[in-house]
């Protein structure tokens, strides 16, 4: 799988120099999603997490509606064949596998399905849209939590994100239980991917 940091000499402006020197940056590479070995979106992503970041995807985009409904998700070796001879990243390509009583995604959904690390809403016809597919609302969860928790969750994911303390260009995610313990975050360059990552954890 690819790295999540790379080492890249850049130059770094002031107002009054200006000078080369080594600096840690974000990866960002592409991610082909595939439905029952059908492509359905490309989306650029920071490598990591990738089999969580397919499974929330697919429970944000309303294709899913549980866990049960995924039987599989695995890596396609060798998918990037492109006769070029050129050797490619086989860890790019993730093929989901449904349930036999799941519906596949319509076609022309497939058509409108390219996301980019900045777009949590592409590919979206209307605004209709965006809030008609989640198949659970926030209303479905009676759990409550306190206001001073709250307050204490914005620094405790902070302190976690380790890739942002190096680089300074990356978002995070994460998931507390209600009396504010952490249970897992997960960083991205696109900040949805993030929080698919965390939702294709939980």
């Amino acid at each position: 799988m690819g790295r999540v940091t790379a080492r890249r000499r850049v130059r770094h402006l002031t107002t009054e120099d200006a000078v080369a020197r080594p600096d840690t940056l974000v990866v960002e590479e592409p991610l082909e999603i595939r439905v029952n070995g059908t492509p359905l979106t490309v989306t650029m992503r920071t490598p990591g997490s990738d089999i969580e970041l397919a499974q929330g995807f697919l429970l944000t985009e309303g294709i899913v509606a549980h866990r049960t409904d995924i039987v599989s998700v695995r890596y396609c070796r060798g998918a990037n064949e492109d006769g070029s001879g050129l050797g490619q990243n086989s860890y790019n390509v993730l093929d989901v596998t449904l349930g036999p009583d799941v519906p596949a995604p319509a076609v022309d959904l497939t058509r409108n399905f390219y996301a980019t690390s900045s777009c949590g809403v592409c590919g979206k016809a209307s605004l209709d849209a965006v809030r008609l597919i989640s198949k659970h609302g926030p209303g479905d969860d009676p759990s409550t939590v306190a206001a001073q928790t709250l307050s204490t969750l914005p620094g405790k994911l902070r302190d976690e994100q380790k890739v942002f303390a190096a680089t300074g260009g990356l978002h995070g995610a994460a998931l507390f239980s209600t009396d504010g313990h952490g249970l897992v975050v997960r960083e991205d360059i696109g900040r949805h991917n993030a929080v698919d990552k965390v939702i294709g954890w939980a």
